[in-house]
């Protein structure tokens, strides 16, 4: 998983990059990095879990209230930083890019509920894609969204709890 993510962020960025998103192209970059660190922390946890078990880590508040901190002063800074690079839907692709690095460093960590982070960052990316007439991209990111949704209840089946 760790390594198509490192090559479908590669791929992504550099389209993000041709239409002129760039808070997307930043944010597929950032998954190259992710991936790699991803890579190593599951690895660790794999250890503690068993064979065939998903590690998951419990969402605590501290991490949640942090997130949604995050997340709207996060986009706002985005959003303006974006406007000023001239990215026409720099709002949507703030909000999509900053909740994508939240749900990636909650994947990174194992929490669950970092699968409905990427079904709403997915619906926002898509759309923004369909609304820039990058259709093959908004496929794929409606893909990525069946794929969350799947991806929630397989962690819940088969999840067991580490420290």
């Amino acid at each position: 998983m760790w390594i198509i993510g490192f090559l479908t962020g590669a791929a992504c960025a550099v389209a993000f990059a041709a239409d002129m998103n760039w808070g997307q192209m930043g944010l597929n970059i950032y998954y190259v990095v992710m991936s790699a660190v991803g890579l190593y922390s599951w690895k660790k946890d794999a250890e503690k879990a068993g064979k065939g078990i998903i590690h998951l880590r419990p969402l605590n508040k501290k991490t949640a209230v942090w997130s949604a901190v995050g997340f709207v002063f996060g986009s706002v800074a985005l959003a303006f930083v974006l406007r000023i690079l001239g990215d026409g839907v720099s709002t949507l692709d703030a909000a999509a890019t900053v909740l994508s690095i939240i749900g990636t460093i909650w994947l990174a960590r194992s929490i669950p509920q970092q699968w409905i982070l990427w079904i709403v960052a997915d619906v926002m990316t898509s759309a923004l894609c369909f609304m820039q007439g990058n259709v093959w991209m908004g496929i794929l990111y409606v893909g990525y969204i069946l794929s969350a949704v799947y991806g929630y209840f397989h962690w819940i089946k088969k999840g067991k709890e580490v420290q």
